[in-house]
């Protein structure tokens, strides 16, 4: 068994993504502690001596033939430090030495909550755009200090949902890959993309698009019989067919579409005021558990539109998946009346984007992503194999095996 060392990954936090960075870090220790301790229980075997010889062997080897401190799990973690001045620029300054390493940035670039600037003297809310800039200053420091490959590992893809082009409107997505790709990233790791067209803008950097649906049908399962008859998967709208065709298929259950008629000269404010003129459904749902997927919720307009619309309709109950739960302005607040009236029994989120009010509300299940980005990161960083993490057919048809 190969053990590749994990002396040359780093992790550099931003301010809005140190959350989600020392999650990833937890699960990377423990995946490097348990491959070590394989192979340590491996060489004891085969050369008939005891564990604790061997690792001390393995160890004295280790330092003298690189002259590290010992320490054969490090905390990965490079310290850096962000600065705000008082016009709204940042800075960040990498503290250590990060020269020849393979270097993940992480940002949550949708974390709205106050972070610490100035070494911890000042705190600070975010916009989207604040966020994009903290990610540029970093990669720029971290390639200034030598890194020998930069990867921005971001859940949430800045200005995603502006990928296409219907009259004088710029292509924003592609746009901000061109340019961390001009600063030197070579690859990004993200969440259900918004639009799987956008990696095809770049022109060397790569895009890992992981999916979040084991996780998602994981406690989908605890919450409601998927194998009943009485179970049918609904596009909330054209755009989200193929996400629920996935679980459709996954789950041997019929598919059924809600088809909205927009009126686009109203703008969409929250999830009250919304341009959605007319809602009409393909499929039954009359006395059956609904279950509805989707990327990204924002001010959740379209989901409540649909909740409403298929409780109307006779479904018996209403859950809803989402990758990305933004729920931005007072989405939570509209949710909260929506649950009250009965429209829907939960929504199940990842926690890809930071959250803390939303965690408190008894309609809201929270499951964890973490995992997955730390084996993401393993694999690229030894340089395996991420197939069985971007498609995850297999152990989707194992789990719902096993329930």
């Amino acid at each position: 068994m190969k053990y590749t060392g994990p002396e040359n990954l780093a992790v550099i936090a931003c301010p809005g993504g140190e959350v989600f960075a020392d999650k990833i870090i937890h699960h990377l220790k423990k995946s490097y502690n348990h491959k070590f301790s394989k192979i340590v229980s491996d060489m004891a075997k085969k050369y008939a001596m005891d564990a604790d010889t061997v690792m001390r062997r393995i160890c004295f080897i280790h330092d003298a033939l690189r002259d590290s401190s010992g320490v054969h799990i490090p905390r990965f973690k490079a310290s850096a430090r962000f600065t705000m001045f008082p016009n709204g620029e940042i800075k960040a300054e990498i503290i250590e030495s990060i020269r020849g390493k393979d270097v993940y940035i992480v940002q949550d670039p949708e974390n709205h909550y106050p972070l610490s600037f100035n070494d911890e003297t000042l705190k600070k809310s975010l916009s989207v755009n604040d966020h994009l800039m903290t990610i540029l200053v970093t990669v720029d420091a971290v390639k200034q200090a030598g890194a020998d490959r930069i990867t921005l590992v971001s859940p949430v893809y800045p200005y995603s949902r502006q990928h296409k082009k219907k009259g004088r409107e710029g292509i924003t997505a592609s746009r901000i890959g061109y340019i961390l790709e001009s600063l030197g990233v070579d690859r990004i790791i993200t969440l259900d993309i918004h639009s799987r067209e956008i990696g095809n803008a770049f022109n060397f950097m790569r895009m890992e698009n992981l999916h979040a649906s084991y996780q998602i049908i994981r406690q989908l399962s605890k919450l409601a019989e998927i194998q009943s008859g009485d179970f049918v998967v609904v596009s909330p709208d054209t755009g989200a067919v193929d996400r629920n065709k996935f679980y459709a298929t996954a789950f041997k259950k019929p598919l059924a579409l809600l088809y909205k008629e927009r009126d686009y000269s109203r703008v969409s404010k929250d999830a009250q005021e919304n341009n959605i003129a007319e809602v009409k459904l393909l499929g039954n749902v009359r006395d059956k558990t609904v279950f509805m997927a989707d990327d990204m919720l924002g001010t959740g307009g379209t989901l409540l539109k649909a909740m409403q619309f298929l409780r109307e309709q006779g479904a018996k109950k209403v859950i809803a998946g989402i990758s990305l739960p933004l729920f931005s302005g007072n989405a939570i607040e509209h949710f909260d009346a929506a649950f009250r009236d009965g429209l829907f029994h939960r929504i199940i989120g990842t926690n890809a984007v930071y959250q803390e009010e939303l965690l408190t509300r008894e309609w809201y299940v929270s499951v964890n992503i973490t995992r997955l980005f730390a084996q993401t990161i393993s694999r690229l960083h030894q340089g395996q194999s991420l197939s069985s993490l971007l498609d995850n057919r297999e152990i989707i048809e194992k789990l719902l095996a096993d329930s």
